[in-house]
């Protein structure tokens, strides 16, 4: 008997980053997925359809009038386990916002029941323009599920939010809609960013982090069903829509944060690079450099993941430890597991040029006892699936 494989739809639209996606289609085929694409005319200028037939291995549909004797345009949408709009230009989300049914793709998706993602990309100026935003807006109303866009380099010299999501985030993001949501019903916080201390009002001390993992993770419990805030402070990346955020500077404000939002949440997640000091003799004006070198009073913050952990009820705590010695990695963060009261610690190993932005990293994770579970290296994206497969396990296994 022969299983039949997870089928998956991607409308591939007319953007210069549809080059992109047949890398997309080709990790999907290569993940045990049977995809047939759907491009539209404009889509075939930037690339063609013997690339998209020879990677895809099936062939590609165009025409709303093609295969009129087998219904196409409702026997793909009804037939599908999963949807994917790649790149979602400004004019595919307006017309999926107003229900438009003029091509082959948008009669699939009005003909579908099954997930659809939606991975957008233009530039900067037309995803922030009203339209957009409110047809964004729309879209998530109506479940459709957003991957992106990034923030980075765009058409020819200009950069900025817009760009197509990271390919393997795209494919995580698809493949997860396959599955049961494992987190229905979940409230989660998750903390991102890196706090910062002011020594004056234009000065500071900080840690450095982009905020990428926390997003990441607060992205991938979002997909499996979890209502999630996200306590940020000074994200480098974009977070995608539907994820409530909560701003933050400085480890005080974060710790007032996490108490007010996490107490009584079924997962808390402490991503965030918080500042271990504050500056105990902040000048209120700008420090002038003719008055000296000045001194620098530290006072030790309150250690926001020890306080909550020490009073989290039924709560799973999931806690950071970034180490920069590959010598005492894991011997650190087994200590730092043990102290801190966690469920689980994720050790990840920095450094100047490792572990920061959207790079691929190593992580280990910890039990409460600091006992080495599983070790794992991959993308941002990789890594956030990684640990809440095993959070939803270890939640599953208690009564």
């Amino acid at each position: 008997m022969t299983t039949r494989l997870p089928r998956v739809i991607v409308g591939l639209t007319g953007g210069i980053a549809a080059y992109k996606v047949v890398t997309v289609i080709r990790r999907l085929v290569e993940r045990g997925c049977d995809v047939h694409v759907i491009a539209s005319e404009s889509a075939l200028n930037f690339v063609g359809s013997a690339t998209i037939e020879a990677i895809s291995r099936n062939p590609v549909n165009v025409g709303l009038f093609d295969g009129v004797s087998e219904v196409r345009h409702v026997s793909l949408g009804q037939s599908a386990d999963a949807i994917l709009i790649a790149p979602a230009t400004a004019n595919t989300l307006s017309n999926l916002a107003d229900g438009r049914a003029d091509s082959l793709l948008l009669t699939t998706v009005l003909a579908s029941a099954c997930p659809i993602v939606v991975a957008p990309a233009m530039h900067t100026e037309m995803w922030d323009n009203d339209a957009t935003v409110a047809n964004v807006q729309t879209l998530v109303n109506r479940g459709f599920v957003f991957v992106g866009p990034d923030t980075g380099r765009l058409t020819g010299s200009d950069s900025g939010t817009g760009r197509l999501a990271d390919e393997d985030r795209i494919v995580d993001t698809v493949l997860a809609q396959l599955i049961a949501p494992d987190f229905n019903g979940v409230t989660a916080v998750v903390t991102a960013g890196g706090t910062r201390e002011p020594i004056d009002p234009v000065r500071y001390i900080g840690n450095r982090s982009t905020g990428e993992m926390g997003v990441r993770l607060a992205e991938t419990l979002t997909r499996r069903g979890a209502e999630v805030i996200l306590i940020a402070a000074h994200l480098e990346v974009a977070v995608p829509r539907g994820i409530r955020v909560v701003e933050v500077s400085t480890a005080g404000e974060m710790h007032d944060a996490v108490n007010l939002h996490a107490s009584g949440a079924d997962l808390f997640i402490s991503a965030a690079a918080v500042s271990d000091y504050r500056v105990g003799n902040r000048s209120d004006s700008k420090l002038k450099k003719s008055l000296g070198v000045p001194h620098l009073e530290l006072v030790e913050n309150a250690d926001i993941l020890k306080d909550f952990s020490g009073g989290k009820g039924s709560t799973f705590v999931v806690g950071f430890s970034a180490e920069t010695s590959r010598e005492s990695f894991v011997e650190n963060a087994s200590a730092k597991a043990r102290a801190k009261g966690v469920d689980l610690m994720v050790a990840n190993l920095v450094g100047e040029d490792k572990g920061f932005g959207n790079t691929d990293a190593d992580i280990v994770l910890l039990d409460e006892n600091g006992v080495v579970v599983s070790e794992f290296h991959g993308t941002k994206s990789d890594i956030a699936s990684h640990i809440l497969d095993y959070v939803s396990r270890q939640r599953a296994a208690k009564p």
